[in-house]
């Protein structure tokens, strides 16, 4: 009888043991097992190498496609509401280089009449007093404590990114439309065409309130695209204090920021300034909130004067002048020994030259802001400085005699308001041009000129 060993039976015991011997015959070979381990490596680093490589030409891809986050497109993808965030105020530059100016002024300096002189350009975007809404929105935050909101304010609407001023709306407020902007009813660019028909921008002339008032509002999304249609972007503001806030976009390569500085006579602004304190009684509080507690000061009246209920008014109207020729003689110090970031992009104007040689002055300016001037406006700005009125209402555009009104604080400022001012606004008087007065009589001798050349 033959015997039969158990892996001749067991077909799949023969399997495993002829495996097991073909696994001993390449144990025993040394050089079979380094071809294997090598081949492996070899395909593990292509398998690598394949996957680093697709992965930075999909990196490639998606920068060379991706759109820019410019004005216009990132606004017609993401709503206001979700767009409220701080980040925005700081977005890539436009691919369209602007001139842009900002009007450096304080109140009651004339400004709002020096603004119609670009309001009234047909190739302007103006706007008007935009960080009104965030003295108001952050009240009573003292003046020198929002400068840095105002400048971040500034960056976005010189980009023309408009939904900054949803920062500033009242918690479940309503979105922000073209006439919910401060000043927005006398404004050519939101009263006119296409975004009213009320206007045409290239006709010269006073938008009524009234008039604007009707027309629809529009979106700010719809304003930001008239906004990039203009080459020139100009903002009118009281409430950066110092030319200096505004280095940091001034130095930005994407921005092409010029600063006209309007100066006046700071006695015949604080003279506007107590006409025109029911008007300011909240400005002039955050203004005097910046004051140094630690500075002595002369008094505000005579010893033997009684008191009533408007020297309280009175009080912080001057008192007022105190910070805002601080901060103009900081923006003169700069101006007079200018910096690279200054050096080419400053102008200063003062509001007695426009009033006495308004078409000279006009033209100066706008060469300055590379403009155009035209008979139109030329004319505009000679009938607004020469009516026969010689006064009007406070934040008023009006025809007027305008050199009349330039002197008037002469006649009306008692000698000791007028010393006050002119202690706390020696030097930018001395570096502008504006001579002090020695007693009560001179102040009154409207014949004697107190003007005399500015050293800028």
């Amino acid at each position: 009888m033959k015997l039969t060993a158990p892996w001749e039976k067991d077909a799949g015991f023969g399997r495993k043991l002829k495996t097991y011997r073909n696994h001993t015959k390449i144990i025993a070979q040394p050089g079979i097992v380094m071809k294997v381990l090598r081949r492996k490596r070899i395909v593990l680093f292509m398998a690598y190498f394949l996957l680093l490589v697709l992965t930075m030409l999909n990196l490639a891809n998606y920068k060379w496609t991706k759109e820019p986050q410019q004005c216009n497109h990132q606004m017609r993808s993401t709503t206001y509401q979700s767009r409220s965030d701080i980040r925005f105020l700081y977005r890539p530059s436009l691919a369209k280089k602007r001139q842009l100016i900002y009007v450096l002024t304080t109140w009651r300096s004339g400004s709002s009449f020096f603004g119609e002189l670009f309001n009234q350009n047909p190739e302007v975007f103006f706007l008007y007093e935009p960080m009104w809404h965030i003295w108001q929105k952050l009240y009573p935050g003292d003046a020198v404590s929002l400068q840095g909101a105002a400048r971040d304010m500034l960056s976005s609407l010189y980009r023309c990114d408009l939904s900054v001023f949803q920062l500033y709306n009242s918690p479940g407020g309503k979105n922000f439309t073209s006439l919910g902007l401060f000043g927005a009813t006398l404004n050519k660019v939101v009263c006119s065409y296409p975004l009213c028909s009320a206007y045409r921008k290239e006709v010269v002339g006073m938008v009524d309130d009234k008039v604007c008032k009707k027309c629809p509002p529009q979106s700010l999304r719809l304003l930001e695209e008239e906004c990039l249609k203009y080459s020139t972007i100009v903002i009118k503001g009281v409430r950066i204090l110092d030319v200096n806030v505004l280095a940091p976009l001034m130095e930005d390569p994407s921005l092409d920021l010029k600063v006209i500085h309007l100066v006046r006579d700071p006695r015949a602004v604080a003279n506007s300034r107590i006409k025109s304190r029911h008007g300011l009684i909240r400005e002039n509080l955050q203004v005097v909130r910046s004051r140094d507690p630690k500075l002595r000061r002369i008094p505000f009246v005579d010893p033997g004067h009684k008191a009533n209920k408007k020297d309280g008014s009175d009080y912080h109207s001057i008192g007022a002048m105190e910070v805002i020729c601080d901060r103009t003689s900081r923006t003169l110090r700069t101006a007079l020994n200018p910096p690279s970031w200054l050096k080419g992009k400053y102008m200063a104007v003062r509001y007695e030259d426009l009033v006495e040689n308004p078409v000279k002055t006009l033209r100066n300016i706008y060469r300055f802001a590379n403009l155009t001037t035209n008979h139109d406006i030329e004319s505009f700005a000679l009938n607004m400085t020469s009516g026969s009125s010689s006064s009007s209402k406070p934040f008023i555009v009006s025809s007027r005699n305008a050199t009349q009104a330039a002197s008037a604080w002469r006649t009306v400022l008692s000698i000791q308001q007028i010393k006050q001012v002119e202690d706390y606004c020696h030097h930018a008087m001395s570096v502008l041009g504006y001579e002090r007065v020695r007693t009560a009589g001179e102040a009154k001798d409207l014949s004697k000129s107190l003007l005399t050349h500015s050293k800028l």
